[in-house]
């Protein structure tokens, strides 16, 4: 039985944060909307209640009915869920004349609570309300305050119930993994033995049982989800697996060859399609962003449908799906966040059951399970590439000429950051060809050509991303290699913009 903390979503942008740092701890958790409680209880060892950007006292703030969990499961409310077990237990949360915003030290606190051993004196939190909680129920005891605030955090007497106004899900509050800890440890008795080798035992089983002796397809992009996917499939059902990799022409110089062959070494039985001038020829004219990705998206269902028609008894379609992917596409108002990341209209196109071997998992833990599977880093630590490839990174029409051109400065940038050993350090790197040209000087001739623009970033899942600072001397000597060796290319600019307002990608 799988032990697991429910985190009950009440719209917070940290709530993806509070599930990561629960899972480093060893511990499964799943994020579900704050009116969705499973009903289905086994193996539930705790609850956490997550921030909001409501205040409690708004007409639409989300109010759930807690009696199927306050005093049955552990549990323990963070800012929003600290102030809404505290009205709804009788005490008064008002808007408070010293708002809290950041950093905050906490100061009289209990320190023999079980939530707060270990915690130090003065220990930084992170704040982030408007409200705060100003009276408290007679059965409620204050464990902790801040400078500002007296009652920074509680419990509830004779129950497993603790709340915090602050955030100990974020970097910025220095022992928030140890409360954290606290919870999921000496207060919900999880076991903390959810780890990545026990993930693919667990999921190798599952997907024996689900699957049987199916036959599954599964299209391949040389990235990390779809080959940690692959593998794990394989380990399950060994050649009753067919992946199908296709090229679009809009690949980095050399993938189509350089990912085949890595799939060899793992022994996946792998169909290599070179498609691009199908692609070329649907695209030509078209400048719209949008439009190109639809039309990359549905020239991919075309070419992997007809591939995959000439596959024996496919009963399951794999797909590499993320639990982001999920949980994204997921908002409590009703609104869609994010379009899916796989491609759309693949299962109904082709009439396929969809098999998802890595949907519970970040993609921090998607590597890991990878290296416990044993995936070369070439694979593995290959950074993010978006689905629709150079199509998103060519701004205006795309042709053969400007992918021979982009190909060729990227393949320089991203080599140069290999050799450097600034790779790893990167999330994600580019290069964009711009619809630009301009005036430049090689030898005694004026010319007027494209300008590249370079694009590294540094995140942890692509929700956020601040711009790399690549030494100067690094950018320069990359700089005049893509102007001296790429035919078409006089000037190179950096992206200094971070995510948000910018995106990664330029399209």
């Amino acid at each position: 039985m799988q032990e697991k903390i429910i985190i009950l979503d009440f719209g917070s942008q940290y709530t993806q944060l509070i599930a990561r740092r629960v899972r480093e701890l060893n511990t499964y958790c799943e994020i579900l909307p704050y009116n969705k409680f499973p009903d289905n209880q086994e193996g539930i060892k705790g609850v956490i209640l997550s921030g909001s950007p409501f205040s409690v006292n708004q007409p639409e703030a989300f109010k759930p009915n807690l009696s199927l969990i306050k005093g049955r499961f552990p549990l323990l409310g963070i800012c929003y869920g600290a102030q809404l077990l505290a009205q709804m237990g009788g005490g008064k949360v008002e808007q408070s004349n010293t708002r809290e915003y950041g950093r905050a030290h906490l100061s009289q606190f209990d320190h023999d609570d079980v939530l707060l051993k270990g915690v130090r004196t003065h220990s930084q939190v992170w704040m982030s309300h408007g409200d705060t909680i100003t009276e408290i129920p007679d059965n409620f005891r204050i464990i902790a305050g801040t400078e500002e605030v007296q009652i920074a955090a509680y419990r509830i007497k004779n129950e497993d119930t603790w709340a915090v106004q602050f955030h100990p899900e974020v970097y910025h509050s220095e022992d928030g993994v140890i409360i954290l800890n606290n919870f999921v440890q000496h207060i919900c008795k999880c076991k903390q033995d959810w780890t990545p080798a026990s993930y693919i035992e667990a999921t190798v089983a599952d997907l024996k049982a689900q699957l049987q002796n199916d036959s599954v397809v599964l299209g391949l992009s040389g990235g990390v989800d779809s080959t940690v996917a692959a593998v794990l499939l394989h380990k399950a059902i060994g050649t009753n697996l067919h992946c199908i990799f296709v090229d679009n022409g809009l690949l980095r110089k050399n993938e189509f060859d350089i990912v085949l062959e890595n799939y060899k070494t793992l022994g996946i039985n792998v169909k290599g399609v070179d498609a691009s001038q199908r692609f070329y020829q649907t695209l030509a004219g078209v400048t719209e962003p949008e439009q190109k990705r639809k039309i990359i998206g549905k020239g991919f269902i075309d070419v992997f449908d007809e591939e995959a028609h000439k596959l024996p008894n496919i009963r399951w379609l794999a797909q590499g799906t993320i639990y982001p992917d999920c949980i994204e596409s997921l908002s409590i108002t009703g609104m869609v966040i994010k379009s899916h990341h796989n491609v759309g209209g693949l299962p109904e196109k082709m009439q396929l059951k969809v098999v998802e071997p890595l949907k519970l998992l970040f993609k921090d833990e998607v590597r890991r399970v990878g290296k416990a599977l044993a995936i070369p880093d070439v694979l593995l630590q290959r950074h993010p590439f978006p689905g629709p490839g150079l199509g998103v990174r060519i701004l205006g029409e795309v042709t053969p000429e400007k992918v021979r051109v982009l190909q060729e400065a990227d393949y320089i940038f991203i080599e140069g950051l290999k050799n450097e050993g600034l790779y790893n350090q990167i999330w994600q790197a580019g290069a964009i060809l711009l619809p630009v040209q301009s005036v430049g000087v090689m030898g005694d001739e004026r010319t007027y050509e494209n300008a590249i623009a370079l694009r590294a970033v540094l995140s942890t899942d692509g929700m956020t991303a601040d711009w790399a600072k690549l030494p100067y001397s690094f950018l320069g000597r990359i700089s005049n290699e893509i102007i001296n060796k790429v035919k078409g290319v006089n000037r190179v600019v950096y992206d200094i913009s971070s995510k948000p307002p910018a995106t990664i990608e330029w399209e």
